[in-house]
């Protein structure tokens, strides 16, 4: 390697599975350069969050990242690790400061059987990553108070519109977006669409939200206008927009095969929906891509807490690090690009193969045991799963 990658570490079961792939089957075959940054929830509260800015800061200097998974903290998380506030999520925090676009695409196998027979074809999400609930300023609110949105002007004028009188004591949510935030947003999905010849679909809710999503569907169609119409034309991809319920009727009784463009949080809840009726949560690539050309590529699952108890008692922990391994290939591959360095490419995706040889030859984690077709040899634990893959790999 050239030019070292952004490292940075999670939380709980992916941090243990991060540990080990690196050791068993990454720092035996690559020489690794990273900068190694700790974004366990330890680590957060005791830099007051300072680490996620630095890590998000060296993301852009260095233009790619790995990611693990990390914990975002609830009421229960801060009694757990004794922290004086809750921290914002670390995910929502690096796409907010590199404002891109993820792009989530499931990790296909001849031996997994998704759930849904229809689907032929991979469903890639383009999810917004900036934005929404992600971003929104919240509180609660006592019976009797008036709440009123109010916009103050640059000249100092005033714009208030009722939102509601509290008849009983309730919860209050705001959130925004900036329109170059959902051009840059339209134009990584129709970018990434003309690269992979797959059609786009944008789904949002303008009928109810006539502003704020109205505004999504206003300047998504924009852009295609006037940047893709003629270049996506000439290459066969088309372009829809439809509401949001009637995407999910319809992706449900496609054959797959395209680009489904979703808000932030919508994008959320989707991909996942994608990865599990694939197979897993584990089976699904993820990579945030910024305008100026920055990825961050992580796990697209979360940090695996019930098998992290389990494994701090020493039982026997079947996890599924295929998510993670596929984070550090997409992350070395696109390095490799970058720096000019096609061993480091090739070596990514002789990686990749190894993972999918061993699903291949009936050795699974038991998260894939439903889909797997035909019947499995052997569940394994995640050491286990690890060492069948190095063992392909020094062949």
């Amino acid at each position: 390697m050239k030019t070292p990658l952004a490292e940075l570490d999670g939380d709980e079961m992916t941090r243990v599975l991060w540990a080990d792939i690196k050791a068993e089957l990454i720092a035996p075959f690559v020489e690794l350069k990273t900068e190694y940054y700790d974004l366990g929830l330890a680590s957060r509260a005791a830099t007051d969050d300072a680490v996620t800015a630095q890590a998000a800061e060296a993301i852009r200097r260095l233009g790619v990242g790995v990611k693990c998974a990390t914990i975002t903290p609830n009421a229960a998380r801060q009694k757990e690790y004794h922290l004086k506030k809750l921290y914002p999520s670390p995910n929502a925090s690096i796409r907010a400061a590199l404002d891109g676009t993820v792009f989530r695409a499931p990790i296909t196998s001849p031996a997994l059987r998704g759930s849904v027979s229809r689907w032929e074809k991979p469903i890639v999400i383009g999810r917004h990553a900036y934005g929404d609930v992600y971003k929104a300023a919240e509180m609660r609110a006592e019976a009797g108070a008036k709440i009123e949105l109010c916009r103050t002007a640059a000249d100092g004028s005033e714009t208030r519109i009722p939102v509601a009188v509290m008849k009983e004591a309730g919860i209050i949510q705001a959130v925004h977006n900036f329109d170059e935030s959902i051009r840059n947003f339209a134009r990584s999905c129709f970018r990434y669409a003309l690269d992979s010849k797959l059609p786009v679909l944008f789904a949002a809710k303008d009928t109810i939200s006539k502003i704020y999503d109205g505004r999504f569907r206003e300047l998504f169609m924009e852009v295609y206008e006037n940047e893709f119409k003629i270049l996506c034309e000439k290459a066969g991809v088309s372009y829809s927009y439809t509401l949001i319920d009637d995407a999910v009727a319809r992706v449900m009784q496609s054959e797959g095969g395209f680009l489904w463009a979703c808000k932030n949080y919508d994008g959320d809840v989707m991909s996942d929906m994608i990865a599990s009726a694939s197979g897993s949560l584990a089976m699904m690539t993820s990579v945030l891509v910024s305008p100026d050309g920055v990825f961050e590529f992580e796990a697209a699952h979360g940090t695996v807490q019930r098998h992290y108890y389990r494994y701090l008692k020493g039982e026997r922990c079947g996890t599924n690090p295929t998510a993670l391994i596929f984070a550090w290939t997409g992350a070395l591959a696109k390095r490799g690009e970058l720096d000019g360095l096609p061993a480091l490419s090739a070596f990514a995706k002789r990686l990749e193969s190894a993972v999918l040889a061993v699903i291949e030859s009936g050795l699974i984690t038991g998260d894939l045991e439903r889909a797997a077709s035909p019947r499995v040899k052997r569940i394994l634990t995640s050491g286990e799963f690890i060492t069948e893959i190095q063992a392909r790999l020094r062949v």
